[in-house]
């Protein structure tokens, strides 16, 4: 049986523990990204969306098939909220596959080393290391590490082995990938209504070469015993919706869960969480990459010291990450209260007229003014501040955001 030392062990090679790698490797640590898979990319379960500060992040725009200026927004009776400027890139729509590739390549050349298909099978927490033992194409290694991290998605290995609790909110997300729909240049379209996406939105989107990625997010809650699938089927059935989807044709398709809240422990001794494995995906939109980026980002500089200084127990990686991953929980926990509030909690009729409200020239202006894909707390509060017609809401805004 062969024995491996590293600093860190990454637990999944995907973008957020590329990213990780890249960082940790880059400060000199000897770092190891472990993927399950033969193939980094594959398979994937992501729309393909990445803001222009994750993509400014790592540069890696040799992967993005479209430019995106803003969201044709859809409302349950057909009400239309454009969202967006022409000209003015609000995100990217990317090959997630050529991302994640690219991402990891970094890592790599930071001095990482990769194994893949190889898959944790053990693992113990000793008070000076920590001992994993993996099987790569078949064969046993023994792994020993200073800091293990899980960056290995939403069913994550790491964070079921040490019990550190479940994403807040597990989504259900199903998406294809399509020929012949004709949408507007640089613009996605979104769905809504209780026939379609219950308590959330339908989504399509442009990725290049006339391709369009289809999908629909819901949680079991709202789905009520329907299939994902069925959802799907009915916005292409859609009385309003249909003609736009009578000539497509599907070229692949997608399913998987999308874990937005942050895990009850993302920390434990020798251990930390990162990305969909702590519950990082945005309620609002379902995205994780750029959330898992800041993860990292943020407690870089103190979590090299302590794994310089093999000061990794629980208390003192909870201590570098409290002030930062706090923050973004409670941020998160709003995005929830309010995405409840003007959406998922709404019956048809209320979303019809709070998209009439949204469909008003000024709300617009505001919407766009201070619309913001990856901070949508600002833009709720304005709304319920500066519309007449959402102050009714204020009140249960303010409860839902001092409980949240």
């Amino acid at each position: 049986m062969e024995e491996h030392q590293y600093d860190v062990v990454i637990v999944g090679a995907g973008p957020i523990g590329g990213r990780a790698a890249t960082l940790l490797a880059a400060e000199g640590l000897r770092v190891l990204m472990i993927e399950e898979h033969n193939e980094i990319g594959r398979p994937f379960q992501c729309a393909g969306l990445v803001t222009p500060s994750a993509m400014n992040a790592v540069g890696v725009h040799e992967t993005v098939l479209e430019e995106v200026d803003g969201a044709l927004i859809h409302g349950p009776s057909g009400t239309l909220v454009p969202v967006g400027t022409e000209g003015t890139l609000r995100t990217y729509v990317v090959c997630r596959k050529r991302f994640d590739q690219a991402v990891v390549q970094q890592g790599i050349e930071a001095g990482a080393h990769i194994w893949v298909n190889t898959v944790p099978t053990d693992v113990e927490v000793f008070p000076t290391h920590c001992q994993l033992e993996v099987k790569r194409n078949g064969t046993v290694h023994q792994i020993r590490t200073k800091l293990l991290i899980g960056a290995d998605g939403a069913h994550s290995w790491t964070r079921r082995t040490f019990k550190m609790g479940h994403p807040k909110e597990l989504m259900i997300g199903f998406q294809t990938e399509v020929v012949g729909y004709q949408g507007r240049d640089r613009w996605l379209e979104m769905y809504s209504g209780s026939e379609i996406a219950p308590g959330f939105f339908a989504w399509v989107i442009p990725s290049g070469f006339g391709t369009h990625r289809i999908g629909v997010w819901s949680t079991a809650q709202h789905l009520a015993g329907r299939s994902i699938e069925s959802c799907y089927d009915d916005l292409l059935h859609h009385p309003l919706w249909k003609e736009r989807f009578e000539h497509v044709k599907e070229v692949a398709r997608y399913c998987g869960p999308v874990p937005s809240g942050m895990v009850k422990k993302p920390v434990k001794d020798r251990v930390i969480l990162l990305g969909d494995a702590a519950g990082m995906a945005k309620p609002t939109t379902g995205g994780g990459i750029g959330p898992g980026f800041h993860q990292i980002q943020s407690i870089l500089q103190p979590l090299t010291k302590a794994i310089q200084d093999d000061n990794l127990s629980q208390a003192h990686l909870r201590s570098i990450t409290k002030k930062s991953w706090d923050a973004m929980k409670k941020e998160q926990d709003r995005a929830r209260a309010l995405r409840n509030l003007l959406v998922s909690d709404c019956t048809d009729h209320a979303l019809d007229k709070h998209f009439a409200n949204f469909s008003h020239p000024d709300t617009l202006q505001l919407i766009n003014d201070i619309g913001d894909i990856e901070k949508p707390v600002p833009l709720g509060m304005a709304l319920l501040k500066n519309v007449p017609a959402f102050r009714k809401l204020a009140l249960r805004a303010g409860v839902k955001l001092l409980l949240s």
